[in-house]
């Protein structure tokens, strides 16, 4: 008898779950169900794509309902999955172009829902002049707004409205950024790091309105005024990027979830109840600095989880080996990237963690060019575990410096195997000693 999957939801997780399902079983049959009339777009080139750094719209998506259907899938866009039962098996499906509803018995369900934007409860927050940063058609919307706009209002300054900024105000348009947190990138990077940022902005004429939570929206026709616990900004249009949950309501209540909706999966991608799986940003993920479960919406965990689903969809066969959020982005001409654990986030909840910062140049000064890189080490003083770092230079290098760390806290190293890894020297490319170690070597001193 053929094994039945619906599929609910192909973005990043989707996608990989549909494709290896069908690797690993080609003689299942896999429904896969999106609501939009693309599947797998790159949002994270939208700000690229508005500051005209995209060659071609188009390859923003690496897969397409036509790669799914040759793969073996049976796709259904434009279609809203309207009710799961868990119990009973059974999914309920509505085609969003003729109004038809569908029921489809199911032997496995992958919930791949992802995340959708928060959108506060606010006065005017309905006005069309409030723009979303999410998918395809938010993505197409803002591109169109962009053309000859002379001033824009961005909410949240995390990744999505810092590079927004960013590269609207290298575009010549006037720029206010508006966050309740007291700096940009707050819950990415610390302050070390994030000061240099905000100079980057201030140079580029950004009006940075930190500090200030939203308090409503007014619709003047022609334009729109935010209005905020400590002033009043208004601008053609207002785009809202202050974070995303969980888009789990369909199954809410019949499997585990955290707060926030976010689905509990184990090690194998299942939920808590069998034959249910869940990856992305509709699932939970083991966060390696903490070694809880935690909510962290990123397409690499997307990605790595979806294809977790089809190696273990038929039984448990290989381990999710957990995440260390590393991440990158470009504001400017730096580069900043990081992995793990800020000492904020340790702050916040209460752990005992340690932070070790360096400065020096990424080069020797003999070369021609060489520039400063900005690192921070976070460490745990009791076992001296490597809990996470950043960095920040004009050189976009430190990425690759980003992945180390997170192979460094994946394997469990401590400050002390970090500052001794065998890392290269050679002048074109580091000092004698590599800044991840010496920033390394710097947190063994101080802990001496």
């Amino acid at each position: 008898m053929t094994t039945t999957v619906a599929v609910v939801g192909c973005t990043h997780a989707g996608v990989f779950a549909a494709n290896s399902i069908l690797r690993e079983h080609p003689d299942w049959q896999v429904h896969v169900f999106e609501r939009n009339e693309t599947v797998s777009f790159l949002s994270c080139g939208i700000a690229l794509w508005v500051g005209g750094h995209v060659s071609d719209p188009k390859k923003m998506f690496y897969s397409s309902p036509q790669a799914l259907e040759q793969a073996g899938a049976t796709v259904h866009m434009h279609t809203d999955v309207t009710d799961v039962d868990v119990a009973a098996k059974t999914l309920e499906f509505r085609d969003l172009q003729t109004g038809d509803t569908q029921t489809l018995p199911y032997d496995k369900l992958v919930v791949t829902t992802g995340s959708r934007p928060i959108v506060p409860s606010l006065p005017g927050i309905d006005s069309k002049r409030v723009q979303l940063c999410k998918n395809w058609d938010d993505a197409v919307q803002i591109k169109e707004r962009a053309h000859d706009l002379k001033n824009v209002i961005v909410i949240g300054a995390g990744y999505i409205g810092a590079e927004l900024a960013e590269q609207f105000s290298t575009r010549g348009t006037q720029v206010t950024l508006i966050d309740a947190a007291d700096r940009v990138l707050a819950n990415n990077f610390d302050r070390f790091i994030t000061d240099q940022v905000e100079a980057k902005y201030r140079e580029h004429g950004v009006t940075l309105a930190l500090g200030e939570a939203v308090k409503a929206f007014r619709d003047n026709g022609d334009s729109i005024t935010v209005v905020t616990t400590k002033g009043e900004y208004t601008a053609p249009y207002a785009v809202l990027a202050v974070g995303f949950r969980p888009n789990t309501d369909l199954v809410r209540g019949q499997v585990e979830t955290l707060d926030n909706g976010a689905i509990v999966v184990d090690e194998f991608m299942r939920a808590s109840v069998p034959d249910v799986f869940a990856a992305g940003d509709s699932a939970t993920v083991l966060f390696n600095p903490t070694g809880k479960l935690d909510y962290i919406p990123l397409a690499t965990n997307a990605v790595r989880q979806g294809e977790l689903v089809g190696l273990n969809i038929e039984k448990p066969t290989r381990k999710y080996m957990g995440t260390q959020a590393t991440s990158a982005v470009q504001l400017y001409d730096l580069s900043l990237a990081a992995s793990g654990m800020t000492q904020t986030y340790a702050n916040n909840h209460g752990l005992d963690i340690r932070s070790t910062e360096l400065l020096e140049d990424y080069r020797p000064a003999f070369m021609l060019s060489t520039a400063p890189v900005s690192c921070m080490l976070t460490w745990d003083p009791q076992t001296r575990l490597v809990k996470g770092a950043q960095f920040c230079s004009t050189t976009d290098e430190v990425a690759g410096a980003a992945n180390v760390v997170s192979v460094a806290i994946q394997a469990k190293f401590t400050i002390d195997m970090l500052a001794n890894v065998d890392f290269l020297f050679q002048p074109n490319f580091d000092q004698p000693v590599y800044y991840v170690g010496a920033v390394a070597a710097k947190a063994v001193a101080e802990q001496r």
